[in-house]
């Protein structure tokens, strides 16, 4: 028995078919920052002996890290334009490990000056 429709033809289900939209999805998040904003996170970084791609992206990071924490990115920057390149660092790798995924961060060496009973009696 044939019938005919005006009903366009069903596609088959597939009960992946939500998870793959989800991942076709899940790269294509757009955020936007207003040009100044970019422009002046941006250039921070590449005057302070960042490449490229790493203001780029720390930029970008640090941009979005601000819109969560409801600061104003230019304050940011005012407050960080104090800081040496180690110090800055630092910092950077700080908000850089908030944004990430729980699994991996990023780690730095920190010098302890902590003097301890045990350590004064090691001859240096």
């Amino acid at each position: 028995m044939n019938t005919r429709t005006n009903l366009p033809p069903q596609s088959p289900t597939d009960s992946a078919d939500e998870v793959k939209t989800f991942f076709n999805k899940y790269f294509t998040h757009q955020v936007s920052f207003p040009s100044n904003q970019i422009d002046a996170v941006l250039g921070f970084f590449l005057k302070n002996g960042f490449d490229e791609q790493a203001a780029k992206s720390t930029a970008i990071v640090l941009l979005n890290q601000a819109r969560i924490d409801n600061v104003n990115p230019m304050q940011l920057i005012d407050t960080l334009k104090g800081l040496n390149g180690a110090q800055l660092s630092q910092v950077v790798t700080e908000i850089i490990n908030l944004y990430r995924e729980k699994t991996s961060f990023l780690g730095y060496k920190t010098l302890t000056s902590e003097v301890t009973y045990e350590s004064r009696n090691i001859a240096q």
